[in-house]
C-alpha cells in the first residue's frame, strides 16, 4: 500500500459498498425467497455474487482513474446523460432509503417492541445524528465498520444454532434442484438489494471524494474493491444458511405469513410478526435469537440509510454547486424526506423486496455505461489499458442482469399477493 494512503479510508469505503450491499432489503430477501426456493437460494446468491464482483471491479477501475463519479463520466462520454442517469439513480436511491428506514422500524421493533411509526422516526434520526457533524464522512467510515462487525459476529452465532445441512446447501449452490424459471425473480431483486442502482457506486464514490484516484492507485482500488465483496460474501452465505437450517426443520413454513402456519403442526405460532428475518431467527434459535435478529436489521438499516444518502447526493452533486457546498444539509434532507415517506406509507417488508427488483434493472444501463468509457481515451487518456477479461466479464453481466430483469418483470407483481 502506498506510503500515506489512509487505510481507514480504504477498509471504510469497502465496508460502506459492503454494508449498502447488506442492508434490511437482504435480509427480507434472504428469509423468503430462502423459504421458497430452499437450498437452491444459494445457486442464486453465487451468481449475484460473481455478477457483483465482476461490476464492482470494472465501475470501480474506471471511475477511480479517470477521478470521475459516474455522472460526471457519463456526461463526458454524451452531453446530458449523466443527468438522467444521476436523476435515475437519485430517484433508486431514495426508494431504496425509504425502503431502509422502514427496515429499521422492524429492527427496533423485533429488538424493543417499538411500534412502526416511532420506529421509522428513530432509525431516520439515529442516521441524521452523524451528518450534523463536520467530520461526518470519518465518522460514517467508522460506524458502519463497527455495524458491520457486529451484524456478521451475531449472524454466525445464529448460523450455528440453526445446524443448517451444509451438504446440501454445497450441493445446490451449484447444481439447483428448483426450476431456473423460478430463480430469475430472486436473481434480479438479489442483484438490485446488491450490486444495483446507487449501491455499485457507493465505494467508488468514497474513495473519489478521499482523493483515492489515478493510475497510481489501482492496486488500493481493486484491494478495496474485493474486500467489500468478500465482507458481503461472508454475511450472505451466513445468513442464508441460518434461514436454511429453519426451513428444514419446519418443512413448510410460510415465513413471510406467520399466521399461516399455526395449522401446521410443530410450528410455533407467533402472532403478530410481519418481519420475515426475525421470525426465522425466533423459529431457529429461540426469542433471544429474535432479539438479535432485531439487532441485525436495526444495524443493517442505518448503515444502509448512511449509504443510500450519501451516495445519492453524491450524484446530486452535478446539478448544483451549492449541493457539494452544503452536502451535510442534503444528505440530512434526502434522510428526513425518506423518514417521513416511510411513515406514511407503511409495509416496509414487502417495499424492501421490491425495491431492491426495482435498483436491478438500473445495473444493466450503469455498468454498460462504464463499459463504453473504458474504451473512450478522451476520457481516460491514451495511456489507459482496461484489462479485456474485465471487459468481456462486465459486458456479459451487463448482458445477464438486462436479460434476467426483462425476464423477470412479469412476476414482480408477485411479491405484493
Amino acid at each position: 500500500m502506498r506510503k500515506g494512503t489512509n487505510r481507514g479510508t480504504l477498509i471504510g469505503a469497502a465496508f460502506l459498498m459492503a454494508t449498502s450491499a447488506i442492508g434490511p432489503g437482504f435480509l427480507t430477501q434472504t428469509a423468503v425467497f430462502t423459504g421458497s426456493l430452499g437450498a437452491s437460494f444459494g445457486f442464486v446468491i453465487l451468481l449475484s455474487l460473481v455478477l457483483s464482483l465482476v461490476a464492482q471491479l470494472n465501475i470501480w477501475r474506471v471511475l477511480c482513474y479517470a477521478g470521475l463519479r459516474g455522472q460526471d463520466a457519463a456526461n463526458r462520454l454524451l452531453n446530458g446523460l449523466g443527468y438522467a442517469l444521476a436523476a435515475l439513480i437519485a430517484f433508486g436511491g431514495l426508494a431504496f432509503n425509504i425502503g431502509n428506514v422502514g427496515g429499521g422500524a422492524l429492527g427496533l421493533n423485533a429488538l424493543f417492541g417499538i411500534p412502526d411509526t416511532l420506529g421509522c422516526i428513530l432509525a431516520g434520526l439515529s442516521a441524521i445524528v452523524i451528518f450534523l457533524f463536520r467530520k461526518a464522512k470519518t465518522i460514517a467510515d467508522q460506524v458502519v465498520k463497527i455495524l458491520g462487525a457486529v451484524m456478521i459476529l451475531v449472524i454466525l452465532v445464529v448460523a450455528i444454532q440453526t445446524k443448517p445441512p451444509l451438504g446440501e446447501a454445497l450441493k445446490n449452490t451449484f447444481l439447483p434442484s428448483a426450476e431456473w424459471k423460478s430463480l430469475f425473480p430472486a436473481v434480479l431483486t438479489l442483484l438490485g438489494g446488491t450490486v444495483g442502482g446507487y449501491i455499485t457506486f457507493a465505494g467508488a464514490h468514497r474513495l473519489i471524494d478521499a482523493g483515492v484516484t489515478g493510475k497510481t492507485r489501482m492496486k488500493e482500488v481493486r484491494l478495496s474493491a474485493v474486500l467489500g465483496i468478500c465482507i458481503a460474501a461472508a454475511f450472505r452465505v451466513l445468513l442464508f444458511l441460518a434461514v436454511l437450517g429453519v426451513v428444514k426443520r419446519f418443512p413448510g413454513v410460510n415465513l413471510s405469513d406467520p399466521a399461516e402456519n399455526a395449522a401446521i403442526e410443530g410450528i410455533p405460532a407467533y402472532a403478530g410478526i410481519s418481519n420475515p428475518a426475525a421470525y426465522a431467527f425466533r423459529l431457529g434459535a429461540g426469542e433471544l435469537a429474535y432479539r438479535f435478529a432485531g439487532l441485525v436489521i436495526l444495524a443493517a438499516s442505518i448503515t444502509s440509510i448512511i449509504g443510500a444518502a450519501y451516495t445519492s447526493v453524491s450524484f446530486l452533486k452535478t446539478f448544483h454547486p451549492s449541493v457539494e457546498r452544503h452536502e451535510n444539509l442534503w444528505i440530512i434532507g434526502f434522510i428526513a424526506v425518506s423518514t417521513l415517506i416511510m411513515t406514511a406509507l407503511g409495509g416496509a417488508a414487502k417495499l424492501l423486496v421490491f425495491v431492491s427488483a426495482l435498483n436491478g434493472l438500473i445495473l444493466p444501463l450503469t455498468l454498460g455505461v462504464c463499459l463504453i468509457v473504458a474504451k473512450n481515451k478522451r476520457i481516460m487518456g491514451e495511456e489507459y489499458r482496461h484489462p479485456i477479461w474485465l471487459w468481456a466479464l462486465g459486458l456479459i453481466a451487463a448482458l445477464a442482469s438486462a436479460w434476467v430483469g426483462v425476464t423477470s418483470l412479469g412476476t414482480l407483481a408477485d411479491l405484493f399477493k
